[in-house]
């Protein structure tokens, strides 16, 4: 959401939600501001967020920070204070969440799909990265989500906990030792991976192809193209061979339409 601070200036909130407290009346929000790199000058920035929040809502607010940066190890600020040397104006604080501080192995049995994401950004010795990777997707495994939310949570953990080549085959190996029903479970997850990765590189090349052949393609008819199936993209990247004009692309994904 955006938050006015000041006449001209717009800062935007990550994520702000409204909860009820043990079933009462009083409303908390919850303040929550990832951040993905250090930065200068942070701790008045969640204070000046803080106080614009409390002053359109004036409700108790929560501040809480997830930090996911891999560097540096050092505890991270968690306050910000306005003083003098005979007089504190303002001593305000928010509660800090450091991944890369945290250990992996504490966090691997909770049932919480939250944590099976975030331990790709917690403290991981390099031999344990194979581990981790399985052991987050074992998690997501036995929560039994549904598909959007699953997909979502694994695309996550592939991202942030990428694996070379050597690491990739300690993790297959790991996952053949698993049980039949939950090697299964973590195989159709990693073949969802696959086809994704097929798919993103067919439709960037069909897309160069198609540039190339016909000049700018329209975001409209782009938009349509990045929404085809993997055969439907096969099956333009060979008839843009025939187009000669855009009408041509345009006469070919309306055809797709009624098919």
């Amino acid at each position: 959401m955006y938050s006015s601070i000041g006449a001209e200036e717009k800062r935007i909130i990550d994520l702000l939600a409204r909860v009820k407290f043990r079933q009462q009346d009083s409303y908390f929000l919850f303040h929550i501001e990832p951040q993905s790199s250090p930065q200068a000058e942070f701790e008045k920035r969640m204070f000046y967020y803080f106080a614009r929040l409390h002053e359109k809502y004036d409700v108790p607010i929560y501040p809480i920070v997830i930090f996911s940066y891999d560097s540096p190890y050092k505890a991270a600020e968690s306050s910000y204070a306005v003083e003098f040397p005979d007089f504190q104006v303002l001593q305000f604080n928010f509660r800090t969440i450091q991944l890369n501080r945290l250990n992996w192995r504490d966090y691997m049995r909770q049932h919480n799909p939250v944590a099976s994401a975030l331990m790709t950004k917690m403290r991981i010795a390099k031999e344990d990265r194979p581990q981790v990777k399985l052991e987050c997707l074992r998690m997501l495994a036995t929560l039994q989500l549904d598909p959007a939310k699953t997909e979502f949570l694994s695309k996550f953990i592939d991202t942030y906990l990428e694996l070379d080549h050597q690491e990739e085959q300690i993790f297959q190996a790991e996952v053949d030792r698993l049980e039949v029903v939950e090697r299964e479970v973590i195989m159709q997850t990693i073949t969802s991976w696959e086809k994704r990765g097929q798919l993103k590189g067919k439709v960037d090349l069909v897309l160069r192809l198609l540039q190339r052949k016909l000049g700018q393609v329209p975001p409209p008819l782009e938009a349509t193209i990045l929404t085809l199936e993997l055969e439907a993209i096969e099956r333009l990247g060979e008839a843009l061979l025939d187009f000669n004009h855009v009408d041509d692309l345009s006469t070919w994904l309306q055809r797709q339409e009624t098919t």
